[in-house]
């Protein structure tokens, strides 16, 4: 498997940020790391490896990124404070990161996929409801929704933005409109899909995923909600197989 570094300056968060990129073409998706994860974690817990046969024949391309959890959703003080910082990462993620991935793979504006692990999961479908024109589809997995649950019930526009769950009842998200071919069709997209088990440590997920489905469906937007069984946990080996198979099936509807 092709695995490039690269550390490169961000204006918006004022230093160097790191990611790394798997494969050399293809379906290209960025990838959020566990709440406070780094870049290297994917590799290192082995979704990339549970994705190769994908990245290796040239469908898809990875992008994993940096968190800045540790200054924002996770940290102490003020709310405020720790939501300029989200906005922040949220600037780098979609304004200097986003261009340099269509840079390296060569593709276009709305052909991006978003993934994500546990609260990187959040920040995968907060990419799409917030910038829905870029991002093509969204993987989720084992997500926590609100920001309440990391800001407590403070409401102003920053920490609104910084939860998927209020993004949707508040009216900012808007469900975009399929598109229509030449002939008058509507194309089949690439999926929304929000997963969680019913096993160990998963039931703040399981409840905040199955509500946050609920949200999006009301609002009309296309979402797949997958209730895995009592056996799966909130770990990195169930994480690898959701990983897989819904990798396959959203490169199914892509091409």
């Amino acid at each position: 498997m092709q695995i490039t570094y690269y550390k490169e300056y961000s204006r918006y968060m004022g230093r160097e940020m790191e990611f790394k990129v798997y494969g050399s073409g293809g379906v290209p998706m960025l990838a959020l790391p566990c709440r406070g994860g780094r870049f290297y974690d994917w590799e290192d817990h082995g979704m990339t490896v549970a994705a190769a046969q994908f990245i290796d024949s040239g469908r898809l391309q990875v992008f994993c990124a940096d968190s800045a959890d540790g200054e924002s959703f996770l940290a102490g003080g003020d709310a405020r404070a720790r939501a300029e910082k989200a906005a922040r990462w949220f600037c780098y993620l979609t304004l200097e990161l986003y261009p340099r991935i269509l840079e390296l793979n060569g593709g276009k504006a709305g052909t991006v996929a978003a993934a994500g692990t546990d609260l990187g999961a959040a920040h995968a479908l907060r990419l799409w409801l917030r910038r829905p024109e870029l991002f093509c589809g969204v993987i989720a997995l084992s997500g926590e929704y609100e920001a309440a649950r990391f800001f407590g019930q403070a409401a102003d526009d920053l920490t609104l933005r910084c939860g998927c769950a209020e993004l949707v009842r508040s009216g900012v998200f808007r469900a975009p409109a399929a598109p229509q071919t030449a002939a008058g069709e509507t194309p089949a997209g690439a999926p929304v899909i929000l997963c969680a088990g019913r096993g160990p440590w998963e039931d703040a997920a399981l409840a905040s995923t199955q509500a946050m489905a609920g949200l999006l469906q009301a609002a009309g937007a296309d979402v797949q909600l997958e209730v895995w069984g009592d056996d799966v946990s909130h770990d990195w080996a169930w994480w690898q197989r959701q990983f897989s198979l819904f990798t396959a099936r959203l490169l199914n509807a892509v091409h």
